[in-house]
């Protein structure tokens, strides 16, 4: 069947980097088996896929054939996924609960989480080396990547969230805090496919405030089910911030305010897309998706 509605095309993504991912993580009967089946665990079954989907979505935008976009798809996912088995670990959140199943490291150890954590990011970059584009995209791809991935993206956006436990922090540093944690790496997804097709700079300055602002968006949506989405749709459990006393952008602003935010920057992502008509119709339908989600 086709992929013609925004939901059809969602699922084949999903179902497509499903498959990568399956495809190139080790086997969890070759050694280590319990380190690889730690991997499998964690990366595959489960997620709504967002980056990979945006990777995809991106892509095809700008004409670039799904198959060359797969290693991406699958590589900012692991990225996404090790970031999770970290972030669940007692050092940092302690959760126990992850897309409705026990966290690596109550279902398997801490320390086998860690390792796993650590051989998925690797293995992101591993993978990325086998794009099927020319030597200059692929290490642009690797760069844009490990910038998103470390002190000035996500590691350091964790690092700020960790340190600022218990204080409270203005608006414009929570919006800096997203934009590194949780931000980077969905403007990640956008700027790989931009890295393999070179785009106009208009085209390409349209996509980049298109993620910019769908990243933001992003986190303070996730903010605000942390407070009022249903554990039983989340596959985690809700209040967890509050609980640790965390800056989050409802706690500082307010949830109505938290609200007019993300639909506005909902908004700017859209209309970043807007000149483009139907071709960016995916773009703009995902942007919608991700920011009424309750999940």
């Amino acid at each position: 069947m086709s992929a013609n509605t925004p939901d059809q095309k969602l699922a084949a993504y999903q179902a497509r980097v499903e498959t990568v991912l399956m495809q190139r993580l080790p086997p969890d009967d070759t050694v280590p088996r319990r380190l690889h089946a730690a991997m499998r665990y964690s990366a595959l079954g489960g997620g709504k896929r967002i980056r990979p989907a945006l990777v995809y979505a991106t892509g095809e935008f700008l004409g670039i054939p799904l198959a060359t976009l797969d290693t991406a798809a699958a590589a900012i996912e692991m990225i996404h996924v090790y970031s999770l088995v970290h972030d669940d670990l007692p050092a940092m959140d302690d959760d126990a609960l992850r897309r409705g199943r026990p966290t690596c490291h109550v279902a398997f150890d801490e320390a086998t989480a860690i390792l796993a954590g650590d051989a998925l990011q690797v293995l992101a970059f591993e993978i990325l080396t086998t794009t099927p584009a020319s030597a200059e995209s692929r290490v642009r791809m690797l760069q844009l990547l490990a910038v998103a991935s470390g002190t000035s993206g996500m590691a350091g956006g964790q690092a700020i969230d960790l340190e600022a436990t218990g204080r409270l922090l203005s608006v414009t540093e929570i919006e800096d805090m997203h934009l590194r944690k949780t931000g980077a790496l969905i403007e990640a997804s956008v700027a790989l496919p931009i890295a393999i097709s070179s785009p106009d700079r208009v085209t390409a300055e349209r996509l980049a405030h298109y993620a910019h602002a769908l990243g933001l968006a992003f986190q303070i949506v996730d903010d605000l089910l942390d407070v009022e989405g249903d554990p039983s749709l989340l596959g985690k459990t809700v209040g967890a911030d509050a609980a640790r006393n965390k800056p989050t952008y409802p706690a500082v602003a307010g949830l109505e305010a938290a609200r007019q935010r993300a639909s506005s920057l909902t908004d700017e992502a859209c209309a970043a897309m807007a000149p483009c008509n139907e071709s960016a119709a995916m773009l703009q339908w995902l942007a919608r998706f991700i920011t009424t989600r309750s999940n």
